[in-house]
């Protein structure tokens, strides 16, 4: 039988980007909401991961960030920042200083701030629209401050919760570009929750299935492809459906 992991007391030390969840259960009351998870991200590596609704995605990404701690088993993160679904912009404040937030609640002096934010806002395609405020922003656009702003945060790991979940399929797919652009210039571990299996083929470098609840994993797919991808590859094809199949398995109980 194997031995039950305790919850650490405190948060082990920053391992620089790398991620590790070791036989992690997480409950709520009677609730199991993840059981018995182990997972390891590498340092710069994009971990997507899917799962039917309640299958404990979220909880995973709080569990990284240290916005909760394990029932059992134990959680190896350094510095974590998550980025929710929904972009939580301060409409009181244009785009260049909600980007800019971060750095000001650190202490970076105003015009620093702002000089740095500037220049990611122009990476991400939003020069000229540093002035404008939240609401004058499309939702994409919004969605790229937010993201700006997740970054300038300084994190050596990024979870993303469904951070484009709310976009038309156009803009979705721009917004993907974009991001891996970014990503491409500035290396992150990403923990990248999403309902899009296609999305997780196209943006990560492993793809993650949960099943339902309790979460556990039933698959971890490499995707050793090379960047950029289309969804129009047969290779990209091929391990869609291999995720979506692992996931329609554990939903169906074949798991």
């Amino acid at each position: 039988m194997a031995t039950r992991l305790e919850a650490p007391t405190q948060r082990p030390r920053d391992v620089e980007g790398e991620v590790l969840l070791e036989g992690v259960t997480r409950r709520f009351g009677d609730v199991v909401a993840l059981q018995d998870v182990t997972l390891r991200a590498a340092a710069h590596e994009v971990v997507a991961v899917v799962g039917p609704s309640g299958s404990g995605k979220s909880t995973l990404l709080e569990l990284v960030c240290g916005l909760q701690a394990p029932d059992a088993g134990r959680v190896v993160a350094g510095r974590a920042v998550l980025m929710p679904q929904r972009d939580l912009l301060l409409p009181w404040l244009d785009a260049l200083d909600n980007a800019a937030l971060p750095l000001r609640l650190a202490g970076r002096g105003k015009a620093p701030a702002r000089d740095r934010a500037h220049t990611l806002l122009t990476q991400l395609g939003l020069d000229g629209f540093e002035r404008a405020r939240t609401w004058e922003l499309s939702g994409g656009m919004r969605q790229r401050v937010a993201v700006a702003r997740t970054l300038l945060a300084g994190a050596p790991v990024l979870c993303l919760d469904e951070p484009f979940g709310a976009l038309d399929a156009i803009t979705r797919a721009d917004a993907q570009g974009w991001l891996a652009g970014v990503l491409a210039r500035e290396p992150r571990t990403v923990l990248l929750v999403t309902h899009d299996v296609e999305e997780a083929v196209l943006m990560a470098d492993r793809v993650v299935v949960l099943s339902p609840r309790p979460g556990r994993i039933v698959v971890d797919v490499a995707v050793a492809l090379p960047r950029p991808r289309s969804a129009t590859d047969p290779a990209v094809a091929a391990l869609r459906a291999r995720a979506l199949g692992a996931l329609r398995s554990a939903m169906e109980g074949g798991a």
